[in-house]
């Protein structure tokens, strides 16, 4: 589960996809309706990644959440999120029990739960197996580079190119007194 580049944008609904950077900001596109707009450095952005839950113990990343819902809903949408809120908190308490029932309001669990149908329909919540940093960090050797390993020297020679020449006017020489 990938939440890199997924952002929400205080005051906008729904989720957003970073697509490129701009001189003022960031590019995104909507996950709902697939529009494009800017968002700008005045926006409040928070990334998916960034995003934790308050628990019993300590802070529980959104992709361990979403990924408990996912476990108990075995890769399907979980309820509408604008059911009642007993139901919102009953089904988000056999989903993640140990989340702390007095610090995580009812619009928390509404907005997440919102956010895992948008990203479960855009199958973005599919287990993919993860690139471990070993792989990232692998070099590859010659033979996967195809680096050449006998250099032809008449081909690397490069020719003197023709240009037309312009007449350059110089000074002269400067005499000073001293001999």
């Amino acid at each position: 589960m990938d939440l890199s580049g997924i952002i929400s944008i205080a005051g906008m609904s729904g989720l957003y996809k970073v697509i490129a950077q701009s001189k003022n900001g960031i590019i995104v596109e909507s996950l709902l309706d697939k529009k494009r707009m800017p968002a700008y450095a005045t926006h409040r952005v928070s990334t998916l990644e960034d995003v934790s839950i308050y628990s019993t113990g300590d802070d529980v990343p959104l992709k361990d959440v979403f990924q408990k819902i996912y476990d108990k809903e075995k890769g399907g949408a979980c309820i509408d999120h604008k059911k009642t809120d007993s139901e919102l908190k009953e089904y988000f308490k056999s989903a993640f029990a140990e989340y702390d029932q007095d610090r995580v309001y009812v619009s928390d669990i509404k907005k997440l739960l919102m956010w895992y149908n948008i990203l479960q329909k855009e199958g973005l919540l599919d287990k993919k197996e993860e690139n471990s940093s070993d792989e990232k960090a692998k070099i590859p050797s010659a033979t996967e580079t195809k680096i050449p390993t006998k250099v032809n020297v008449k081909e690397t020679i490069a020719k003197p190119v023709k240009t037309a020449s312009a007449k350059v006017k110089t000074q002269g020489v400067r005499k000073t007194g001293a001999a």
